[in-house]
């Protein structure tokens, strides 16, 4: 399978996923954003500027780390974790945030917003922002800031102005319809540095290509490391960018598996969980046509995710195609899955991990059958689980209370 089979088409689609389904309002700058971006992307000048930043300032190439206790209390795999929680800031946020801040200072802007749901995007674009001295916008659930204010704050310290957003269930769904309302607002000075591989064309693209850097390098690190290519990959999907980012670099080798784990909830049922290819129907939503949870309506249904990140009814177009051609399995794990990946790193690796990038070490754990002795596994470690630890704390203490904790 080639890799071009999940390029975009000129119009945006990914098979019949994607596309710019948008008010008139935001076409002139998503096509000026479009031209600019492929005009942009082939100057060696900006390449090398994008290069030198992610060594120097975000700290990559980021390690490839062999968990040796895990694999060998697991007993079934050779598992290897892409450090993405050492990135400067704490996630793979911010690989996509320079990437597109450093595209809206060529195209003339002085003004960048962004939307966030558990803050690592906002941290990541608050920070680039901050050294380029631009004036910045996060949007943000007020749910979300409630649950993530350790990185409200730091957003707010590194000179950001955190707008809560109180309509709906005031998570990420929200947040973004805001961002796009001020996009339209002040498009002549503004950037939307859109956070994950969805909405509208040509974010899915752009997050995706600023992102392979994950799998460029866990390609070369694991060559060198294990003399061969993974059996499998295995990331967390919310809306999909440090998944695709793993996995795209990957998706010519047909040998190596791939296995996108989204957030199951509370269980597989209305309002309860953001499994999208679980339960979601084909639906436009936010500017791209892709796999979303609504009801029979079209109305938008509510979601939850113990993990803010996870927590939105809509998943990247390139995903949804990249499910129809079979080349990727896409699956979930519990709240009480993740909160089982977040014991086991912490007790065997000492690595306290985000909760978005527990539910794929969740799925791990559940799922021993899916794993032969000696296989070479990647996990996507895409965040640390600082900003988690307060809801990691009320998670055990209401599962204690009712004789359910969770743990490995």
């Amino acid at each position: 399978m080639s890799t071009t089979v999940t390029k975009p088409n000129r119009r945006g689609h990914f098979g019949p996923y994607g596309g710019m389904y948008v008010p008139e309002t935001l076409m002139a700058p998503l096509t000026e954003l479009t031209e600019s971006y492929r005009r942009i992307r082939r100057d060696p000048s900006f390449r090398e500027e994008l290069a030198e930043l992610l060594r120097e300032y975000v700290g990559r190439p980021t390690p490839l780390y062999m968990a040796r206790r895990m694999s060998r209390e697991l007993g079934h795999a050779d598992i290897y974790f892409k450090r993405e929680d050492l990135c400067h800031t704490g996630a793979h946020k911010i690989n996509n945030s320079l990437g597109q801040v450093l595209l809206a200072r060529r195209m003339g802007k002085k003004r960048v917003i962004a939307e966030t749901g558990a803050g690592q995007h906002g941290v990541a674009t608050a920070t680039v922002a901050a050294m380029f001295g631009m004036e910045c916008v996060i949007y943000m659930g007020k749910v979300d800031m409630e649950r993530q204010a350790l990185n409200v704050s730091r957003m707010r310290r590194l000179g950001a102005d955190v707008v809560p957003v109180t309509a709906g269930q005031q998570t990420l769904k929200e947040a973004i319809s805001e961002a796009m309302r001020d996009w339209v607002t002040h498009v002549r000075n503004t950037h939307y540095v859109l956070g994950s591989a969805l909405g509208a064309h040509p974010y899915p693209m752009m997050v995706r290509d600023f992102q392979s850097v994950i799998g460029r390098e866990a390609r070369r690190q694991i060559l060198k490391a294990a003399g061969r290519l993974p059996d499998m990959l295995l990331a967390c999907v919310g809306g999909g960018s440090n998944a695709i980012g793993l996995f795209h670099p990957f998706l010519g080798d047909e040998k190596v598996r791939m296995i996108g784990v989204e957030a199951g909830g509370e269980g597989i049922r209305n309002g309860k969980h953001a499994a999208r290819f679980a339960k979601g129907k084909v639906g436009i939503l936010q500017g791209t046509r892709t796999f979303v949870l609504q009801d029979r309506n079209g109305q938008i249904e509510l979601t939850h995710s113990v993990s803010a990140g996870l927590d939105y009814a809509a998943v990247g177009p390139e995903h949804s195609l990249l499910r129809d051609l079979g080349r990727v399995e896409y699956t979930y794990a519990t709240d009480r899955d993740a909160m089982a990946g977040v014991d086991a790193c912490c007790r065997f690796e000492g690595i306290l991990p985000a909760l978005e990038s527990a539910h794929a070490v969740g799925f791990m754990l559940r799922h021993p059958e899916r794993f032969r002795k000696g296989d070479v596994v990647i996990v996507n470690m895409s965040g640390r689980g600082d900003k988690d630890v307060q809801e990691m704390e009320k998670w055990d203490a209401a599962h204690s209370a009712s004789g359910k904790k969770g743990g490995s």
